[in-house]
């Protein structure tokens, strides 16, 4: 870290922490703050992130006694929108003490964590989903998760010896070497779990048998636009469920019998099944529509998908909020969005690649060369694969070194069914930038070994 960017932080954490600062003495530092956030420097961006989770700490402990609370509500949400991952989660914890401690705000609260159930990270959708049960059961967030490090000494007799089940590790198979197979540290077996409690209390969705894997959400309109939708894809077996997220965001409307009209002609597996629509959907409250469609079993099938809003509007006067009685119908066009063959894929990282390989053995093993025509290097060209394939590389083998004309890269997964799949890539460049690729998998089923030379053939 330079000299002078030690000085402008450690000059804004002493800001942060001087008694009677007023909030135009704190703008500057807070923006200093954020700016480091997105620094190159990880020492820096670590420092932000204390200082800032800090901040936050202290406005949930102190913030619900002031004259005034609702006053420091739009600045603690503002980090939930503004900034990175740890921060955000911080924000939401912060969020749910006020609405604990300020009954006033409670309702405020709520549409606010509502909308962190959308957020990209599954740490700040959990918190949100955890403290959105506990307010509502009318209990006290208090200290259920901590932003700051602890003065207490730990105490191994206060650690819950429940154990979680972990469906997609790896169980022994005996007479094998363990294959160090596990479930990715991105939190897509925690975020699973969240949805598939949500889906399987539906009676439309009981019926599909264990959820295998949810996509991140999918933007489907324009920020700042009149409605916000995104989609997350819910993958089965032999079923897929649309989960559309939707908030009204015009506060002289109220929409009614909200649906998606799913236009799957691109799509010719899929047949429609099952959907739910929603009642209605009042201004700044998320609500879900889903909408479910039948595939071939255990089969990756792909296809692209049109969506369109329809509902029905009633005008709401802004000073009494009455609602008018007659509505018209409208709609609103969606961007479409791809199931493709990756949605079927779990990354799911290996301790040791060799050991994982061998562990297979080369019963299952399927090897053909492939050429992927003229790219700008051979990083352009194993980053495509990889996106195509939706593997976790593993031991760094992504980073292809510059000016490299070969390079091996090694991917591991979990293909649907809970098939363990390895992958080995070894990709060359000659003078006109042609890139040659040979693909080796191994897996439990040869028909998933097929079924990855498949999916690269017609990527």
């Amino acid at each position: 870290m330079h000299k002078a960017d030690m000085v402008i932080i450690e000059a804004a954490r002493a800001i942060t922490e001087l008694n009677g600062v007023t909030s135009r003495e704190l703008t500057p530092a807070i923006t200093v703050l954020q700016l480091f956030l997105s620094s190159s420097k990880p020492v820096l961006r670590f420092a932000a992130i204390r200082t800032l989770n800090k901040i936050l700490h202290f406005l949930g402990n102190e913030g619900p006694k002031t004259s005034d609370p609702s006053k420091y509500i739009r600045y603690i949400y503002n980090r939930v929108i503004l900034e990175n991952a740890t921060v955000r989660a911080a924000a939401v914890s912060t969020l749910a003490k006020f609405g604990s401690l300020v009954e006033s705000l409670k309702p405020r609260i709520f549409v606010l964590l509502r909308r962190c159930l959308f957020d990209s990270d599954d740490e700040v959708r959990d918190r949100a989903t955890l403290f959105l049960n506990v307010l509502e059961s009318d209990g006290t967030v208090g200290e259920s998760v901590k932003d700051e490090p602890s003065e207490e000494p730990f105490n191994i007799s206060a650690v819950s010896k429940e154990v979680k089940p972990q469906p997609l590790t790896e169980k022994k198979i005996q007479g094998k070497k363990p294959s160090g197979f596990g479930v990715s540290s991105n939190g897509v077996t925690q975020s699973v779990d969240t949805y598939e409690k949500l889906l399987s209390s539906f009676p439309e969705f009981s019926g599909f048998g264990p959820l295998f894997k949810s996509s991140s959400p999918i933007e489907l309109t324009e920020a700042e636009t009149e409605y916000a939708v995104n989609v997350v894809k819910h993958i089965y077996s032999g079923h897929i469920v649309f989960q559309y997220n939707c908030t009204n965001t015009i506060s002289e409307q109220l929409l009614e019998n909200v649906t998606v009209i799913v236009d799957a002609s691109e799509a010719e597996e899929f047949a429609k099944v099952a959907s739910k629509p929603l009642k209605q959907l009042p201004y700044e409250s998320p609500g879900q529509i889903f909408v479910a469609f039948e595939k071939p079993d255990g089969l990756p099938a792909t296809g692209r998908f049109s969506n369109l809003l329809k509902f029905e509007v009633k005008e709401v006067d802004p000073a009494s909020g009455e609602v008018e009685e007659e509505g018209v119908e409208d709609e609103y066009q969606l961007e479409d969005f791809e199931v493709v063959a990756a949605d079927y894929m779990l990354r799911a990282p290996v301790l040791n690649f060799k050991n994982a390989w061998d562990s297979l053995g080369p019963d299952c093993e399927r090897i053909d060369e492939y050429g992927l025509g003229v790219r700008e290097s051979l990083a352009e060209a194993v980053n495509a694969v990889i996106n195509i394939l939706g593997m976790q590389p593993c031991e760094g083998t992504e980073v292809v070194p510059n000016n490299a004309r070969s390079h091996t890269c090694l991917l591991s997964g979990i293909f649907i069914g809970n098939v363990k799949v390895l992958v080995r890539l070894s990709f060359g460049i000659d003078g006109p930038k042609q890139v040659a690729m040979k693909l080796a998998v191994r897996s439990e089923d040869v028909g998933t070994s097929d079924a990855i030379h498949e999916i690269v053939a017609n990527g």
